[in-house]
């Protein structure tokens, strides 16, 4: 049997933000009835089961394109989110400020500052979830 894409998604979520996570996003699912539960279908479907999962880029690279993209749109919740997640996908806290200082000429300073502070708040929880 085939694994669908909401399947795929999931377990690849799963990969970047863990079980416990990816079973919260299930279940939310599975319920139905919570508020925007479409939307976490969707999301793992779509964005992780389609795009994600593509061979075209490895996981790294993808980060580096999305982070780029959340950062020109000033994107700060979404930023760390995609901090915490292009560390799982295998970018180094200094890869990940060279995409930062990348995106001063392109977003401008106010995009580029937004983002310094949303990575510096996903680096401290990343820190202190580590201890």
């Amino acid at each position: 049997m085939t694994e669908s894409l909401y399947e795929k998604g999931l377990k690849l979520f799963a990969e970047i933000y863990g079980d416990e996570m990816a079973a919260g996003a299930n279940a939310q699912v599975e319920e139905g009835t919570a508020f925007g539960s479409e939307q976490t279908r969707w999301t793992m479907e779509f964005t992780f089961g389609s795009v994600w999962a593509r061979d075209g880029l490895e996981r790294k690279l993808r980060s580096c394109v999305v982070l780029g993209m959340l950062i020109a749109l000033r994107q700060p919740d979404e930023i760390k989110y995609h901090t915490k997640m292009g560390i799982k996908n295998g970018l180094s806290r200094q890869e990940l400020e060279e995409i930062f200082y990348t995106a001063f000429p392109y977003a401008g300073f106010p995009a580029a500052q937004t983002a310094k502070v949303a990575m510096l708040e996903a680096f401290a929880g990343m820190d202190t979830a580590a201890r």
